[in-house]
């Protein structure tokens, strides 16, 4: 495969995790976006917002930059109360319960911008750039290739939890 079909490929699937998160939250409500299947499960805006943060935290390593949750000042505009580097691994179901919404237009820009510097990555990767191992404590190692395809597989699978949840919502109205 060559580095143009590999990074087309790549661009295509965080593209369309980028077009899902906004069709994901709008037209809910805060009260929607917050609501739970019950009290264990987590709700449509937690699993956006840790699908943006472990692809804006895994991404800015990769490129050895600060997260754009950080640099851009995002974690203020959200306020939530957490840490600033929380991201939600390991978070509680109490932890989820306490997550709140300022602005549900904020999920959208802030994942856009954790897109475009995805993007921006992908675009200056080569063959070599793919294959370099970045963790060794791996049997076989883990390269930036293996990476960035853990990084879309996660966040394909919590937008399709959050598609899920969101279904459910609908249905109770």
């Amino acid at each position: 495969m060559t580095t143009d079909i590999a990074r087309d490929l790549m661009l295509d699937g965080f593209g369309r995790i980028r077009d899902g998160v906004p069709a994901v939250v709008d037209g809910l409500s805060v009260e929607e976006l917050l609501w739970r299947p019950d009290a264990a499960a987590n709700h449509v805006a937690w699993l956006v917002w840790h699908l943006a943060r472990q692809q804006d935290d895994q991404v800015a390593h990769l490129a050895g930059e600060q997260s754009a949750w950080l640099a851009d000042g995002w974690v203020d505009r959200f306020g939530l109360p957490y840490p600033p580097d929380a991201h939600g691994w390991s978070m509680s179901s109490e932890d989820v319960g306490r997550f709140t919404v300022a602005d549900p237009g904020l999920f959208g820009d802030y994942h856009g911008a954790v897109h475009d510097r995805t993007a921006s990555l992908l675009q200056g990767f080569d063959a070599d750039s793919y294959a370099r191992v970045i963790d060794v404590n791996w049997d076989p190692p883990v390269t930036v290739g293996v990476r960035v395809v853990s990084v879309l597989d996660d966040a394909a699978k919590h937008l399709g939890q959050a598609e899920y949840v969101r279904g459910l919502v609908e249905r109770r109205r």
